[in-house]
């Protein structure tokens, strides 16, 4: 997939990220991929996953929906772990992903390559690159390293981000201006619907949701929060 049809195929609309952690009761690759599935149906636009699930995720989505798969894989849970190397984005790309999500963000990678390095090889291999950051600054090394989407995914999870409750949409509206011509995803802690409008208003291509529609422990806590019963544990 090109630059430009996939641009076409999910701007200004709806990105959907299926994905579950360890020990979660839907950590399992069949189930995302059905949960892809029923976001499809609903209108989205693209599935991001991967995740823990990592390639066998990706491969599962891929076979199942007939949109544009964003992929990851993880390693660790701190520092650089989305998609931290080149050979990490080749795993994914090779697994289905028409665009491969990687930290891309100004911290020293685990292997002491550069953002660079990860750009050039999923380039070369025919696909394209979702920097994942979490500021401004991030946002225009990213660019400069020749990402092909800038994603706000980590404000508020480094310690040079605002740690905000809600999405960072003054990011979006920053990196929007800063980068006129870049295409800018809004990630992050959007739970409402309007405020997805809000991003795409902020200058955003378009949005990506997650925990909001996929998560069906985090969705009952937020109603069983409101009752006399609160959530167990």
């Amino acid at each position: 997939m090109t630059f430009d049809e996939f641009v076409r195929a999910v701007g200004g609309g709806l990105i959907v990220s299926c994905q579950a952690g360890a020990g979660h009761p839907l950590r399992d690759s069949p189930t995302i991929a059905r949960m892809a599935r029923a976001a499809v149906l609903g209108g989205a636009t693209a599935i991001r996953c991967g995740g823990v699930g990592g390639v066998p995720d990706v491969q599962e989505v891929a076979s199942a929906v007939d949109v544009p798969i964003v992929g990851l894989t993880k390693r660790g849970t701190s520092g650089v772990f989305i998609t931290p190397t080149a050979d990490d984005a080749l795993r994914v790309l090779a697994a289905g992903a028409a665009v491969v999500a990687t930290d891309g963000t100004r911290r020293h990678r685990p292997d002491g390559a550069p953002l660079s390095r990860t750009v050039e090889a999923v380039h070369a291999a025919g696909g394209l690159i979702m920097a994942d950051v979490a500021t401004l600054d991030d946002g225009l090394a990213a660019a400069g390293a020749g990402a092909d989407l800038i994603a706000t995914t980590l404000s508020g999870y480094t310690p040079d981000s605002p740690r905000n409750p809600g999405p960072d949409l003054d990011l979006v509206a920053a990196l929007s201006r800063a980068l006129p011509s870049a295409v800018i995803v809004a990630e992050g802690r959007y739970h409402r619907p309007e405020q997805v409008r809000a991003a795409l208003d902020a200058g955003a291509t378009a949005v990506v949701v997650g925990t909001a529609i996929t998560d069906p422990a985090w969705i009952t806590a937020g109603f069983a929060a409101h009752t006399d019963r609160p959530r167990r544990g």
